[in-house]
């Protein structure tokens, strides 16, 4: 994986309304920290940070980052974003080796298409957006598929279904569902009806039959 450049600045005012005069000059708020250095406080230019991360590798980039007159190979940690705007209000920069494994979130892309899904009215529920992985930062994958096509009406697929090369590890429990195939209300209760009437003539028949055997044996 190559590595970025980005630029940062030291030297920046802490706490929240030296934060907010970065923001308001285009600027974002961070730290870098790890191991064999001490947690140094920066800020990097808004649009430089989103182009690096905008890149094959997403916000797992591998980062050259220029600090004054050293350079870090690092990744942003942790991205905090606004609640309301989502923009990039704080970074966390952690110094990486790129020879050894790191953890990070990695998004789930589904593909493919579920013809008997479609067919029965149903829809494809995904409930987990993205799995933590473990892996070098030149494995890391941009994103993860998971192929929907042979989900069936009421049933689910689940992290062990992901398929992810040797050398990159889901850390997720593999019976976490990601998604499930969903039938309209309509569906379901109509399913429902038809199965209550079938057990309802079942039960008519076994009582019509008791019946019988009572008669006869008066």
């Amino acid at each position: 994986m190559a590595e970025t450049i980005l630029k940062a600045e030291t030297g920046r005012q802490l706490g929240s309304r030296g934060s907010r005069r970065l923001r308001r000059e285009g600027k974002i708020p961070g730290i870098l920290y790890g191991q064999g250095i001490e947690p140094c406080p920066l800020h990097i230019d808004a649009k430089e940070l989103r182009h690096a991360l905008q890149g094959e590798a997403g916000i797992n980039a591998l980062l050259s980052l220029q600090v004054g007159d050293k350079s870090y190979t690092a990744m942003a940690k942790v991205i905090q974003r606004h609640p309301v705007k989502g923009n990039v209000i704080h970074v966390d920069f952690q110094v990486t080796d790129p020879n050894k494994p790191v953890v990070v979130d990695v998004p789930i892309t589904l593909i493919g298409h579920s013809s008997q899904l479609q067919m029965a009215g149903g829809i494809v529920d995904q409930q987990l957006f993205s799995v933590t992985v473990k892996a070098r930062p030149e494995s890391i994958p941009h994103t993860v598929e998971l192929d929907v096509s042979p989900l069936q009406p009421g049933g689910s697929l689940r992290v062990s279904d992901i398929e992810v090369p040797s050398d990159v590890e889901i850390e997720n429990d593999p019976d976490t569902t990601i998604v499930t195939g969903v039938l309209p209300r309509g569906v379901r209760d109509e399913g429902a009806g038809e199965e209550q009437a079938a057990e309802g003539a079942v039960d008519e028949g076994n009582s019509g039959e008791s019946s019988g055997e009572e008669d006869s044996s008066s």
